[in-house]
C-alpha cells in the first residue's frame, strides 16, 4: 500500500505553521560541514516557527538510531552497504550509496507511515532511497543541491582530481570513477548517479541550488536529461544567513592549542579538491610566515604530513572554529573544484576576515576581488602565495578588507532564508494539491 497524503490548497500568503516536514540529509550533527550545519539551523528555525520537524539521516557508527539535537528529533537509518565495508569508501564516516538501498527505503517507509510529513526536503544520496520510499505517495519531495552528488559519482565534477569536468558522460565517469573508488565501486556509483537522474527529476516538485554556479550545473546535468513538467519551483537560496552564534561556549582546551601569534586559518575537510596541497606548496614560499592552522575533517586523501608552521586538529566542534577565526590574520579556501558556495567563507567574513578563494563557482558570489578578498583561479600556486604575502606584509589592508567583509556577509538573515523556503514550501505543497 501507498502512503497516502493530504496536501492542502496552501496559497501564497497562507500559514505553514503545523506543517510536517520531514528533513533528509547524508549527514547531521555531531558530524561537522557546511551542508550539515545549513541542514541543522533550518531544522531548528523551521521548527521554532512552529513546524512539526523530523530529521532523517545516514547511519554512523557509535551514534544513536534516535536521537535529540536542541529540540529537533533525529533518527538515523541503516542500509545494506554500511553492512558491506567493502564497499565503503570512507573509514571515518559512512556514506549512503547514490541509489535506492533496500533496507533504507523500508525503514524509510515505515518513518514515513507513522511521522506522516506534507512534505520531504532532502539532501544528498540519501534522496535516491527517498525517492523510492515515497512511490505511490503524493508527497511533495524538494531537492536541495549543496554539491554535484546528483550528477557526479565523486559529488566534485573534477575529473581524475586533476582538471574540471566539463559533464557527465558514462564512459568517462567509468574511468574517473573506478581510478577514485576502484572499478567495482566506481562503476556501482556511476551507474547509481547518472542511472538514477531520469527518475529523481520525474519526481521532484521542487529544485533549491545553493548557488547560481549550483544552479547552472543542475540545469544542465539534471533537469536537461529529464522531464521536470511537475516542478514548481527551481530557485537559488544561498545560506548566508545561517551564522547565528552557538549556544555552547568553545573549547578553551582546544582553544589554549593554537598559536600564540595570529595566524592564517583554513577550514573544511582535509580533501585534494579543496585545495589543502596547493595551500601548503603556496604556503611554504612565503616570507615571514606567520603559522598556517588546518582545522577539518579527516578523509582517506588528507595528507599524513605536514611541514613545520602548520598546525593541524580534527572534527573540531563549530563553536570552536568560530572562536579561532577572532585570532586569524585571514582565511584561505584554495578549492580546486568549482566550490558550490562555501559556507566558511562566509563565517570567516562574518568574524572581519579577508578571506582568498577560487574561481570559478561559488566563491564568485561571495567575495568581491579586491574588496572583501581576493580571489585566484583554481591550482595556481603563485597566484595563491602571491596574494596571500600581500595579506601578510599589508597590516592596514587586512584591515579596511575585514571591515568590509563583514558588513557584507550580514546583509543576509537567518529569517530570510527561510522566508525562501517557505516561499518554496508553499508552491511545492500548492502543486501536489492540484495533483
Amino acid at each position: 500500500m501507498g502512503v497516502p497524503s493530504r496536501p492542502t490548497a496552501y496559497g501564497a500568503r497562507a500559514s505553514l505553521a503545523r506543517v510536517r516536514i520531514l528533513l533528509a540529509t547524508d549527514f547531521y550533527a555531531p558530524l561537522l560541514g557546511g551542508a550539515q550545519r545549513a541542514t541543522e539551523l533550518l531544522a531548528r528555525e523551521l521548527q521554532a516557527r512552529g513546524y512539526d520537524v523530523l530529521v532523517v539521516t545516514s547511519w554512523q557508527p557509535g551514534l544513536p538510531r534516535v536521537d535529540d539535537r536542541d529540540g529537533v528529533p533525529v533518527e538515523r537509518v541503516r542500509d545494506l552497504v554500511s553492512r558491506m565495508r567493502l564497499l565503503s569508501s570512507n573509514p571515518y564516516q559512512h556514506i549512503p550509496p547514490p541509489w535506492p538501498d533496500p533496507e533504507a527505503v523500508l525503514s524509510l517507509r515505515r518513518i514515513i507511515r507513522r511521522f506522516r510529513p506534507e512534505l520531504v526536503h532532502s539532501y544528498g544520496w540519501l534522496t535516491y532511497s527517498v525517492r523510492a520510499a515515497l512511490t505511490r505517495t503524493r508527497i511533495p519531495l524538494v531537492l536541495s543541491a549543496r554539491d554535484y552528488g546528483n550528477v557526479c559519482a565523486l559529488g566534485t565534477l573534477v575529473y581524475k582530481g586533476e582538471e574540471r569536468c566539463s559533464g557527465p558522460a558514462p564512459a568517462k565517469c567509468l574511468d574517473c570513477a573506478g581510478s577514485f573508488y576502484g572499478p567495482l565501486k566506481g562503476a556501482a556509483g556511476v551507474a547509481g548517479v547518472l542511472g538514477g537522474r531520469r527518475a529523481l527529476v520525474r519526481r521532484l516538485d521542487a529544485l533549491h541550488s545553493m548557488s547560481h554556479y549550483v544552479q547552472s550545473v543542475m540545469d544542465e546535468h539534471l533537469l536537461g536529461v529529464g522531464d521536470p513538467r511537475r516542478l514548481r519551483a527551481n530557485v537559488v537560496i544561498t545560506d548566508y544567513g545561517y551564522l547565528e552564534e552557538d549556544d555552547v561556549p568553545a573549547d578553551p582546551t582546544f582553544l589554549a592549542k593554537l598559536p600564540e601569534e595570529p595566524y592564517i586559518l583554513y577550514t573544511g575537510a582535509l580533501r585534494v579538491v579543496k585545495g589543502v596541497r596547493v595551500l601548503l606548496d603556496a604556503y611554504a614560499r612565503l616570507s615571514n610566515r606567520p603559522p598556517l592552522v588546518l582545522l577539518g575533517m579527516r578523509t582517506p586523501d588528507t595528507p599524513s604530513t605536514f611541514p613545520d608552521g602548520v598546525h593541524v586538529h580534527h572534527d573540531v566542534p563549530h563553536a570552536s572554529v568560530m572562536a579561532a577565526w577572532e585570532r586569524a590574520l585571514f582565511g584561505v579556501f584554495p578549492s580546486l573544484w568549482a566550490e558550490p558556495l562555501g559556507i566558511v567563507v562566509r563565517e570567516a567574513m562574518s568574524r572581519g576576515r579577508p578571506v582568498i578563494g577560487t574561481r570559478p563557482g561559488g566563491h564568485e558570489e561571495m567575495i568581491t576581488d579586491g574588496e572583501t578578498g581576493y580571489l585566484v583561479q583554481a591550482g595556481d600556486v603563485d597566484a595563491l602565495a602571491a596574494r596571500m604575502q600581500r595579506l601578510v606584509d599589508d597590516p592596514p589592508l587586512r584591515e579596511r578588507m575585514g571591515a568590509a567583509a563583514r558588513s557584507r556577509v550580514h546583509e543576509s538573515t537567518v529569517a530570510d532564508q527561510v522566508e525562501a523556503f517557505e516561499a518554496v514550501y508553499r508552491a511545492a505543497l500548492a502543486g501536489a494539491a492540484r495533483r
